[in-house]
């Protein structure tokens, strides 16, 4: 597995806010191995077809996985640290939204390109 920096994995407090606080890389810091590593997991896939999918954010409750809720941080944290989606808290909500920017302007076409697969794929076996 990729190595993250040690700021991807940190959770600070906000200065003066006292909102906790996600760490995410820094766009120049997305690799493209932490990406394919992360999308190359059903369940984070999964996620990832979701958020594409939604007008906003969605809050972790509104992606039903079929997996524990450990396990289910665990996919949300992998995505995070890989700097596909960004979470941010609001009141007691972790708020997921999409990368899109991030991931076009650095691996043009990609992203497209694996939801593209992910949804014919999806549609041929009948998962949705």
């Amino acid at each position: 597995m990729p190595a993250t920096s040690a700021a991807a994995a940190r959770v600070t407090d906000a200065p003066g806010v006292g909102a906790r606080v996600l760490a995410h890389p820094a766009r120049e810091e997305i690799r493209i191995e932490a990406v394919l590593h992360a999308l190359s997991d059903p369940m984070r896939l999964r996620v990832v077809r979701e958020l594409a999918a939604a007008e906003d954010e969605l809050a972790c409750s509104r992606i039903e996985l079929p997996v524990s809720k450990s396990t289910t941080t665990h996919h949300f944290r992998v995505l995070r640290e890989s700097g596909i989606v960004s979470q941010t808290y609001r009141g007691t909500a972790k708020m997921n939204g999409l990368r899109r920017d991030d991931l076009d302007t650095l691996f043009p076409g990609l992203l497209d390109a694996i939801l593209a697969a992910a949804n014919q794929q999806a549609d041929r076996l009948g998962e949705d």
